[in-house]
């Protein structure tokens, strides 16, 4: 199947909600709208700059009364033309003019200044949003990025907070000014003629109408929209860090089809979203119309009559105009209004996450922590009745070398997580210095580890930068000894630029070995006195493994180790060795006295090195 029929394939899609399984990671969960909340919480968050907000309210209220008192002095510059005598007032006209063309000015110019102000505010608001989604990043427990696409959370704090600013921006003015515009009109309509009046609040019912049968139409898509823009962005970021993965294993089409299907659900929400909000505007022009011929109908009765002027008809007739001209402009702002509350809707819903537990009160700071560690009967799991760890129990010294082995997902990764609290527990505790580290401080308890993790991750910035990303304050020289003890200022001193060279986390301007020679230089020059590495030497040839093994061998003496390894190599120097399997520690003890009691470490080493041995140490 070419890409012509993959495209014509996912526009002839007959519904919503076709996606495969490997899309489904992308849907997100629907949860219920709670405009009137989210408004509210928007209010609160505005207040913050009330004063700037009350004087952009009071300069709106003067622009609208200048504006207000337009109408009535058309009407009455009408009124100084006599038709019976077919004189004009000259005097009164001039006097009237001047007024008219004053009212005109000065509310160009109010206008101006209150939309610098509103412009300032908004700006205020947007940064204060993003500053605190971007705060409750932090806080928020890994698993919420566990079970999220990266994508999608980065449009929430991108296209969902843009949405938030382009609404405001465009809506707050107008709305103040069309509240206080609809209430002088109003009572400018009723003082020139009440029974006009009566005519005119025909209108009102039928927009209250139209509005809530539109909004709650519409609303549901405009919330699907930035849910499906959302996925779509986990998509593409996806696509475009694992390209080379994509390219391998002929998977072009594919992600062609995964795109397609959730940007044709995009396309039909947004669609959606639009149409119905688009109904708005039209539908206020038919009810505004019509109201305008019903008062014109009726002034001219009255006029007729002798029970109002000309003058007065004119006047209520641009009344009537500046009563119906708001409503408009939120017809006209309906679908940004839709947007942004949808918008904040999905970042309040971040806001609202749990986060990580705070310290309590009686929190220790470790001073010179000698890195002694214990798991008393710890059971932990990611998902409720799905134990990963079960009953955990080892103790190791201050500067003991601990290995943990077993098979792929036994649970090795998650013991130094929980050590780090990076997770919580369930149950049972994690002692440092005989201490439990729910009783120490978040960051002093961090500040004890050195991490080397089997994903490498770099930062955009310089090679100096990244190995000092561990300890801000080190200097050149301390980056440089690092380096060269990882064994990394061989090749890094080959580069173009050195220690200057820039790297980025997503880049391939360095090798996987590379970059993870300079993480391990990175968590040396940290110097803490627990040392993780997880499977810290997994991307290195065999000689380089050697070299750092050496220095890793140095380095450790003074510290408290973990290890994650499956090379024989790298584990079998250990003091103790942990074989994790089922959730649960096997077996430990050092090579030679696993290897003596022939269990599952002697099972593992057999089948890695291909053949059985007769005496430990001999390997």
């Amino acid at each position: 199947m070419d890409e012509n029929n993959i495209n014509k394939k996912y526009e002839n899609m007959p519904k919503l909600g076709r996606m495969g399984g490997g899309r489904q990671r992308f849907v997100p969960t629907a949860k219920p709208k709670n405009t009137r909340g989210t408004l509210v919480r928007l209010i609160q968050i505005i207040m913050q700059w009330r004063k700037s907000l009350l004087l952009g309210v009071l300069l709106t209220i003067l622009s609208s009364v200048a504006s207000l008192f337009t109408p009535l002095l058309v009407g009455k510059a009408i009124n100084t033309f006599n038709i019976k005598t077919n004189r004009i007032d000259n005097s009164v006209l001039s006097i009237i003019l001047i007024a008219l063309v004053s009212c005109y000015l000065a509310s160009w110019i109010i206008d101006t200044i209150n939309g610098v102000l509103m412009t300032k505010i908004t700006q205020k608001l947007v940064k204060h949003i993003r500053s605190e989604l971007f705060s409750k990043l932090q806080r928020i427990p890994l698993n919420f990025y566990d079970t999220r696409a990266n994508g999608d959370t980065m449009s929430r704090i991108t296209n969902d907070v843009d949405n938030i600013s382009s609404s405001i921006s465009q809506t707050t003015t107008q709305l103040i000014a069309g509240i206080f515009t609809i209430t002088g009109a109003l009572l400018m309509m009723l003082i020139l003629s009440p029974i006009l009046t009566l005519v005119a609040t025909i209108s009102i019912l039928l927009v209250v109408v139209l509005t809530k049968t539109i909004a709650s139409r519409s609303r549901r898509y405009f919330l699907g929209q930035q849910q499906k823009l959302g996925a779509l962005n986990g998509l593409i970021e996806e696509t475009i860090l694992g390209l080379k993965m994509v390219k391998a294993f002929n998977r072009q089409r594919a992600i062609l089809a995964d795109f397609n299907s959730i940007n044709y659900e995009l396309c039909s929400y947004s669609t959606k979203a639009q149409t119905w909000s688009g109904f708005m505007m039209p539908f206020m022009n038919v009810i505004n119309n019509l109201n305008f011929t019903f008062i014109a109908c009726a002034g001219g009765i009255l006029s007729v009559k002798g029970k109002i002027t000309v003058g007065v008809v004119v006047s209520f007739l641009t009344y009537s105009k500046q009563f119906g001209q708001p409503l408009n402009n939120i017809a006209g702002m309906f679908n940004n209004i839709q947007s942004a509350l949808a918008g904040a809707e999905r970042v309040f819903e971040v806001m609202d996450e749990e986060e990580e537990t705070r310290d309590h009160s009686k929190v220790k700071e470790l001073k010179n922590p000698n890195g002694e560690v214990e798991f008393c009967d710890v059971s932990f799991s990611y998902n409720t009745g799905m134990a990963v760890l079960k009953n955990i129990n080892f103790k190791v010294n201050s500067g003991e070398v601990v290995a943990l082995v077993g098979e792929t997902g036994a649970g090795k990764t998650t013991i130094v997580n929980l050590l780090t609290r990076f997770y919580d527990l369930d149950q049972g505790k994690i002692l440092i210095d005989n201490t439990d580290i729910k009783d120490i401080s978040q960051k002093s308890l961090r500040s004890c580890f050195s991490v080397v993790l089997q994903d490498t991750f770099l930062f955009t910035g310089t090679i100096y930068d990244n190995i000092r990303y561990s300890r801000p304050s080190a200097s050149e020289r301390e980056v440089r000894e690092a380096a060269k003890l990882a064994h990394a200022d061989e090749f890094i001193s080959r580069l173009p630029k050195g220690y200057e060279t820039i790297v980025t986390g997503s880049t391939d301007n360095l090798s996987q070995g590379q970059r993870q020679l300079l993480a391990i230089a990175r968590a040396i020059l940290c110097n803490a006195p627990i040392l993780i590495l997880d499977e810290a030497t997994s991307s290195v040839d065999t000689k380089t493994e050697k070299e750092i093994q050496q220095a890793l061998l140095t380095l450790m003496k003074n510290h408290t180790s973990f290890l994650i390894a499956h090379r024989l190599s790298t584990i079998r120097d250990a003091d103790n060795i942990l074989v994790i399997g089922g959730g649960e520690v096997l077996e430990n003890g050092t090579h030679d006295e696993l290897m003596n009691i022939k269990g599952a470490y002697y099972k593992m080493v057999i089948s890695q090195m291909g053949y059985e041995y007769s005496r430990p140490q001999n390997l």
